[in-house]
């Protein structure tokens, strides 16, 4: 019989998976003495980002970035102890809110209600050049890019420190049934013997060439990690109730239950293109994945970055830094001539042979109530996105 140390899904980025989460028979008191501390409100991405520090999802941050690690990031994608990282996980403040605080100093971090949900150390205030690290992190200082447009409304003040978790959610978790903290991820996979584990990133519905893609890598792994993202995307994005009930649907008809593990990523969207596919891969790694895939252009809200700059990204690390490996896909289609799923190196044929549809063309589709091929999207995924999207 294998023991569980047979059953490798890959050690944390940076070696440790951490847990920031106080102990839950300290949390009372520890609640009462924040309650007394000068309280820093928090948006729902910085909330969404303690529940990333706190429960291992960022490993190995411990908090929010200090002006060490900030800067190694903005300009080398690596921290100051020199393991790889991609994007900056900061606490921003009103230059007001930071003329109150002091470094050494312990703060209590709430919610937008006030609740107190966190505590932190202050090590670092600093102040942070937003066009440069916009020009630098997301590759644009146009502010119709979502991710530079809520860089340029935060604080101009930046926090740096540990965090210590002091509830048991610091925002409610959606879709619980398919909540899994890394730790909890990591014994799924150990007790369904998966050695080799490939994760995919969504915020869309799966469409077949999704699947395509998915189904290619689980012929070479042990199980798939569908992973989708339901924290804040974009007002047009479709709903994530209504995309999880377009996954279950689809789980349930075409995938294989034994092979396959359904589980949220309660993280915000930053829409810093190959920087945060890079992003999400390292995630995945810290909840166990050993693969990943990549296709054409993740994370980019509307042609700020080239189609497959996600998979050149991976280049510019030394061997070993990275971990987790990157299957690379290019964009996948119908081929009408072919009779099934290709893509690029697999189809000889024209485009006028090939079922391709954009994700804002489909989504003008179904909230006329139109429903776009078979060849495109499995009908029941259709039924469920009109149904979502004009009911």
């Amino acid at each position: 019989m294998k023991t569980e140390q047979s059953y490798t899904t890959i050690a944390p980025h940076g070696g440790v998976l951490v847990d920031r989460r106080l102990p839950e028979e300290e949390r009372e008191e520890a609640v009462e003495r924040a309650s007394r501390l000068k309280k820093v409100r928090l948006g729902p991405r910085e909330l969404s980002d303690v529940e990333l520090i706190s429960t291992g999802v960022v490993s190995p941050l411990e908090g929010f970035m200090t002006r060490e690690d900030y800067e190694g990031v903005v300009e080398n994608m690596h921290l100051a102890n020199g393991v790889a990282w991609p994007l900056p996980i900061t606490l921003p403040v009103s230059r007001e809110e930071a003329r109150d605080l002091s470094e050494g100093e312990e703060i209590a971090l709430a919610d937008g209600e006030g609740r107190v949900v966190a505590s932190m150390t202050v090590e670092d205030v600093f102040d942070h050049d937003k066009e440069r690290e916009a020009k630098e992190v997301y590759q644009t200082t146009d502010q119709k890019h979502p991710g530079v447009a809520n860089l340029f409304r935060q604080g101009d003040v930046l926090l740096g420190g540990k965090v210590t978790l002091l509830v048991d959610e610091p925002t409610p978790r959606p879709f619980p049934e398919h909540y899994h903290e890394p730790a909890e991820l990591r014994e799924i996979f150990a007790s369904r013997g998966w050695r080799r584990v490939v994760g995919f990133q969504t915020r869309n519905p799966i469409h077949r060439s999704h699947e395509y893609i998915q189904k290619s890598a689980l012929e070479t792994v042990d199980g798939l990690l569908l992973s989708p993202l339901v924290g804040e995307t974009r007002a047009e994005d479709i709903p994530a109730d209504v995309r999880m009930r377009s996954y279950e649907v689809l789980l349930e008809r075409y995938y294989p239950k034994d092979r396959t593990v359904l589980a949220v990523y309660p993280a915000t969207m930053r829409f810093a293109g190959p920087r945060e596919a890079l992003f999400h891969a390292i995630c995945r790694q810290n909840y166990g994945c050993t693969h990943f895939i990549i296709g054409r252009s993740p994370a980019d809200p509307g042609n700020y970055y080239g189609i497959y700059d996600a998979h050149h990204i991976f280049e510019e690390f030394e061997e070993g830094e990275i971990e987790i490996t990157p299957l690379l896909f290019e964009n996948a289609f119908f081929c009408l001539n072919c009779g099934g799923m290709a893509t690029t190196k697999t189809c000889p044929h024209d485009d006028e042979s090939r079922v391709m549809l954009s994700g804002t063309k489909v989504r003008e589709m179904l909230r006329r109530g139109e429903y776009p091929p078979p060849e495109f999207s499995r009908p029941e995924v259709v039924e469920i996105l009109v149904e979502g999207m004009n009911g």
